[in-house]
């Protein structure tokens, strides 16, 4: 089956290898799509609220966000429900561009994904299904689809993470323009293969305009950036002193700090926010939606679940991700979601990732 025409770029994408990797902390998986299916335990399903119809004690979930990640709070779900969970990872795009092209025969029942643009192109295409109005009400409408039908499960903003031994207070910019200046020649570090920078740039798109964001990418190609494939590494080079400055999402640093055994503050790597509306504020998603009629009672817990204070918690605690409802604190020494001085930007617009990966290409980042 050929693929819809907006997902042409994702399978393009992914044949060239410029795989728009997972951005959630540890989403830029090594797995490929279509590989092995991984099953959580339990034996006896419950059916859900809803509305949709009882579950056979079984379902089976897309997922853009890696293994290590997301199966324990999977296994959680399972040890709570006895719902098992049939888990098919791969990166996000990847993902979306399977069950378009499985059509009908896809086996998926639920998407979860990275980012709000995936979740967009699946739903332009009909292949979600909407989502009950007390389950759209637990997550703030900024954080959500138009059409009802996917919710964000968690925050992620994006800044700029920098050596404090490197980069003084006062050079720290306030809008990613400053960032194409002679001053910042050599010295900032981006990914343009991950997800988390192309949405950044749809996001510019939509702000500014395609000429505005077409000259930002060809200004900043030109100030010799240096090109990782990761997030990850980015934050582990910055730390390290290899680079200045990095453009990434905020929880890397908290999963470095982890890996190294350290308190956040203790690294050399320090995280700047943005402000006054700039793109470089974005505050994506990760977010989940049901998958046409194949989706039942078991799918729909499987949502209640991971917008439950337990499934949230998990996701502070372990992702150090915001969280998307209320009751639920804010990772340790993050700034609260709604303080953060975020773009005016319709998530439903990240969808378009066709001119963003071309516009990335043609300035020589890809």
């Amino acid at each position: 089956m050929a693929l819809p025409s907006r997902l042409l770029p994702v399978a393009t994408a992914g044949a060239l290898v410029l795989t728009l990797a997972a951005c959630g902390g540890g989403d830029e998986p090594d797995a490929t799509p279509g590989g092995d299916t991984t099953e959580g335990s339990g034996t006896t399903g419950e059916p859900a609220a809803g509305g949709a119809e009882e579950g056979d004690g079984t379902l089976t979930l897309y997922s853009g966000r890696n293994e290590e990640l997301v199966q324990p709070v999977l296994d959680a779900f399972t040890e709570e429900t006895g719902i098992e969970v049939e888990v098919r990872y791969g990166d996000t795009a990847a993902m979306a561009a399977q069950i378009l092209e499985e059509g009908d025969n896809s086996p998926a029942e639920v998407f979860l994904a990275q980012d709000a643009g995936a979740l967009g192109a699946v739903s332009r295409e009909g292949r979600l299904v909407a989502l009950p109005q007390e389950t759209l009400d637990l997550v703030p409408e900024t954080y959500r689809s138009v059409d009802g039908d996917w919710v964000g499960l968690t925050g992620r903003s994006r800044v700029l993470v920098y050596n404090k031994d490197a980069v003084s207070e006062e050079e720290l910019p306030q809008t990613v323009e400053e960032l194409t200046g002679p001053e910042w020649t050599g010295r900032l570090g981006i990914a343009p293969t991950n997800a988390s920078f192309q949405s950044f740039v749809t996001a510019l798109r939509v702000l500014e305009g395609d000429d505005a964001a077409q000259t930002w990418l060809a200004d900043l190609a030109a100030n010799d950036p240096q090109i990782r494939e990761k997030n990850g590494m980015i934050v582990a080079d910055v730390d390290a002193g290899a680079i200045d400055a990095g453009l990434v999402n905020h929880y890397y640093l908290y999963e470095l700090a982890e890996e190294q055994g350290v308190a956040p503050e203790e690294l050399t790597a320090a995280l700047h926010f943005f402000g006054a509306g700039d793109a470089g504020a974005l505050v994506n998603i990760s977010g989940i939606g049901l998958v046409d009629e194949q989706a039942d009672g078991d799918a729909q817990a499987l949502v209640d679940y991971l917008l439950s204070e337990a499934g949230q918690t998990y996701f502070v605690e372990e992702t150090f991700e915001y969280p998307m409802i209320e009751g639920v604190g804010t990772p340790a020494d993050l700034p609260p979601l709604e303080e953060l001085e975020t773009p005016e930007i319709d998530l439903n617009d990240l969808d378009d990732l066709q001119r963003t990966i071309e516009m990335i290409t043609e300035a020589g980042l890809l």
